[in-house]
């Protein structure tokens, strides 16, 4: 197989067997989740749990002042790493070209020079925080292999998609399809990793956030 039948395959039955295990294996994981249910609240309704549920679901997209005081490097780093992810991810035009194709709808999206450069930055905030996870004794000692599958997994589409978009390291057409084989591999893997908090955090967070409400306390 040369690289003109590697990038056909990814872009067609490679992409459609990614995709069909992430929709599914996501679709599973979550109502999984949602069949272990809740036990009953027995404590007596001081307060909101709707309102509790939607001030944690904003307000944890925020950092705790006390935190940010501790681990500055780490707790901004986090946030450089997902907004630049998602900036690649939605903002790039080839990217919002695909979007428009699957969805029937597009939208503006930022310059390629700026990709590229938010690409690097996000890039360096990858390599940071894998270097945080190993250097620091606490993460260190609870990070297991899935934390570091969800890195690799993570970082390998961001950096061959660097490559591509600067023709670097191997012909384009092979480092294109490199780099859709990668966003595929992420796909396959994420319903069975960690990443599967792309989609739960929202549930994990109403859940504290209801609950806390309800009995008039902040989660």
């Amino acid at each position: 197989m040369n690289a003109n039948d590697l990038l056909i395959w990814a872009r067609g039955p490679g992409f459609d067997i990614a995709l069909f295990i992430f929709v599914a294996g996501m679709l599973l994981r979550l109502l999984e989740v949602l069949s272990l249910g809740r036990k009953a609240d027995l404590a007596v309704g001081r307060g909101s749990a709707i309102k509790g549920g939607l001030q944690t679901l904003w307000g944890r997209n925020f950092p705790r002042l006390s935190i940010l005081t501790h681990e500055p490097l780490r707790v901004i780093n986090g946030y450089v790493m997902h907004i630049g992810l998602f900036m690649i991810i939605f903002l790039f035009g080839p990217h919002i070209a695909l979007f428009e194709s699957a969805l029937g709808m597009g939208w503006s999206g930022l310059s390629s020079g700026v990709i590229n450069a938010v690409t690097a930055v996000t890039l360096l905030s990858l390599v940071v925080a894998l270097l945080l996870r190993v250097l620091h004794p606490v993460l260190s000692f609870i990070s297991r292999f899935d934390d570091y599958l969800a890195w690799l997994v993570t970082f390998l589409p961001v950096f061959t998609g660097y490559l591509v978009f600067n023709h670097l390291l191997l012909p384009y057409t092979l480092m294109l399809a490199l780099h859709i084989l990668s966003v595929e591999l992420l796909l396959v893997v994420a319903p069975f990793s960690k990443l599967t908090h792309m989609f739960s955090f929202a549930l994990a967070r109403w859940f504290q956030g209801s609950t806390a409400g309800h009995r008039g306390i902040e989660s």
